[in-house]
């Protein structure tokens, strides 16, 4: 990997973007290499942290790759949007560790994150307008992430806000004031997530996505169907068990 740092640790993939000179602006190398990444997980693989080398998450797209697109521009320009979709519908959480600059496309990476925590003076904002450019394909998660209303201003704005203000926003869901404060944050909320079946939590992710856009009857026939799976499934049987026997699961760290 030439713009990523992969640390696997006990069931969890620590993703770095790592372009620390560039504020880890997200290339098209980037975009295919965490697309490839992504697509390797396994089951042994419960959680994904993304973070950013160098102080900084991810100021937005690398404008040398738009001058030099040409032609491509549009297909450039929507692999973001297809890699935005690949990390959304992990069955795996995604957790974000949001610092310094979290712009454009790293403002869209945090907002289809399952839980994002970052410093409390990290620098959010969708500058493209500014620059005369589209937020084209960050917009549909953004909506989703903060309303239509809030995400109108943020983008027709360009405004930049901080970590306190993107958690008010709903963007992020911690905000903490130093680096060791951060580690202990990630490190409580890793420790939640690795209580809960993996098989368990993928699906009931897909079907919190799935009530956003799909009739709600179709989804509470399906949750019927999941959870008539779930309680017959090895993980079921072995969570139904050890809470009868007063002991942890199996897949407890």
């Amino acid at each position: 990997m030439n713009t990523l740092l992969l640390e696997p640790h006990n069931g969890v993939l620590h993703i770095t973007l790592n372009r620390p000179d560039c504020r880890n602006a997200m290339s098209l190398e980037m975009v295919n290499e965490l697309s490839s990444v992504l697509a390797q997980l396994d089951s042994q693989t419960r959680a994904v942290v993304i973070s950013g080398a160098g102080g900084h998450f991810c100021a937005g797209a690398d404008v040398k790759d738009l001058v030099t697109a040409g032609n491509q521009l549009q297909a450039l320009n929507r692999a973001f949007g297809t890699l935005l979709q690949e990390v959304q519908a992990l069955p795996q959480v995604v957790i974000v560790v949001l610092q310094g600059a979290v712009l454009g496309g790293g403002f869209g990476l945090a907002c289809v994150s399952d839980i994002a925590i970052a410093d409390h003076q990290a620098q959010f904002g969708l500058p493209e307008t500014s620059l005369g450019l589209l937020p084209a394909q960050i917009a549909p998660f953004v909506v989703k992430r903060i309303g239509l209303t809030q995400a109108r201003r943020l983008a027709l704005t360009a405004a930049r806000f901080d970590g306190l203000e993107a958690e008010q926003l709903g963007v992020v869901h911690f905000t903490e004031r130093d680096p060791q404060a951060l580690a202990q944050r990630l490190d409580d909320v890793l420790g939640q997530v690795l209580k809960c079946a993996p098989g368990a939590n993928g699906r009931t992710k897909a079907l919190l996505l799935a009530s956003v856009n799909e009739p709600l009857e179709a989804v509470l026939d399906r949750g019927a169907q999941w959870f008539a799976e779930a309680v017959r499934s090895e993980e079921g049987i072995e969570g139904t068990q050890a809470f009868v026997q007063k002991r942890k699961p199996r897949w407890c760290k």
